[in-house]
């Protein structure tokens, strides 16, 4: 599996290849400087396991980047790793399909978090468990949500409990809204104590 790092300046692109080798040593990574040649770099050097990809390139407007590789690769992980603002398109790009908003002025360590929660797969090794009964497998850390969805923390009281960015918050309650099959804190609240996980 492969990583690409789509900005179109170069030394983002190396920076971007060092964070991510201190994540997961290793990965395969392919820097790519604009988004219309993304398909066929993936062809050529193989599956995706994660793109990072800049709102700001040549060929791109506004989400235009997001749309286009959530349309033509809908389960591949995606991070936007960008020098525009989160106020202004975290939550857009969020709704456009990216999995994590990564600002660059962030540390390195605060980028690497975000980064892991993409990339580490001992959680996902047991999010994927096979299960004839639904969703009835959580893993640890998405027993913790639970809990602190139940005592009503916000995502930064969860963020600093847990030692990890709010972004990556985000990403966890993603995968286990997916996991459950719910679209909101609400919704997972209530297939958590509709399966006795809260007595747990």
């Amino acid at each position: 599996m492969t990583v690409y790092v789509i900005d179109d300046h170069p030394l983002m692109r190396d920076a971007l290849t060092m964070l991510v080798h201190r994540v997961k040593p290793g990965l395969k990574i392919i820097p790519i400087p604009k988004l219309n040649v993304v398909e066929s770099t993936v062809e050529k050097n193989g599956a995706a396991e994660l793109f990072c990809l800049d709102l700001q390139l040549p060929d791109t407007l506004g989400m235009s980047g997001v749309q286009l590789l959530k349309a033509k690769f809908p389960d591949v992980p995606l991070a936007v790793v960008t020098s525009s603002s989160a106020s202004e398109f975290e939550e857009r790009c969020l709704e456009a399909g990216a999995d994590v908003f990564i600002e660059k002025s962030n540390s390195p360590t605060q980028i690497i978090a975000a980064l892991r929660s993409l990339l580490i797969t001992e959680e996902d090794a047991d999010d994927e468990a096979p299960s004839t009964a639904g969703p009835t497998k959580l893993s640890k850390r998405q027993k913790q949500l639970i809990l602190m969805l139940d005592q009503g923390l916000s995502n930064r009281d969860i963020a600093e409990k847990l030692s990890i960015s709010e972004h990556t918050v985000k990403v966890h309650f993603w995968r286990l809204f997916r996991r459950l099959g719910v679209n909101s804190r609400t919704q997972a609240l209530h297939f958590a104590r509709t399966n006795g996980w809260l007595g747990i």
